[in-house]
């Protein structure tokens, strides 16, 4: 009776590993689209400006009127993940480019993390760009 039991476990054991390989294996899956900074250091003077290309990687043409629908700034590249700051969408000033109003508090590197709809694309983009605030 036991080594039924025994068995079964382990049948349970293998059947949760192999789901969480294939759900793992998935949520991997590299999208071809990505978020790029043309601006990599901005000022701690007044309000600090960030430029982000979206480019369509297999092409390699900058996706223009995607919708980004959210946003944060933080210093998860300095381990402070918890310190976060303002943005605020500022329009495009070219093609395939998003420009934002941030407030970053202190100096350091600073992660801003996209979400957009692109037309035509049903999953969410999602990326991060890395700015240093001097």
């Amino acid at each position: 009776m036991h080594s039924f039991q025994a068995i079964g476990r382990a049948a349970v054991v293998s059947a949760v590993l192999a789901v969480a390989s294939v759900l793992s294996a998935c949520s991997q899956a590299k999208s071809p689209y990505v978020f790029s900074a043309v601006t990599s250091e901005i000022t701690m003077d007044g309000e600090a400006v960030v430029d982000v290309r979206l480019v369509h990687e297999p092409t390699g043409k900058a996706v223009e009127n995607a919708v980004i629908f959210e946003t944060r700034l933080d210093m998860s590249p300095d381990a402070m993940g918890a310190m976060t700051a303002p943005v605020e969408a500022q329009g495009s000033p070219e093609p395939g480019v998003y420009r934002f109003k941030v407030a970053p508090t202190m100096e350091g590197r600073w992660a801003l993390t996209l979400s957009a709809k692109v037309q035509g694309v049903d999953e969410t983009i999602t990326g991060t760009v890395v700015v240093t605030a001097r």
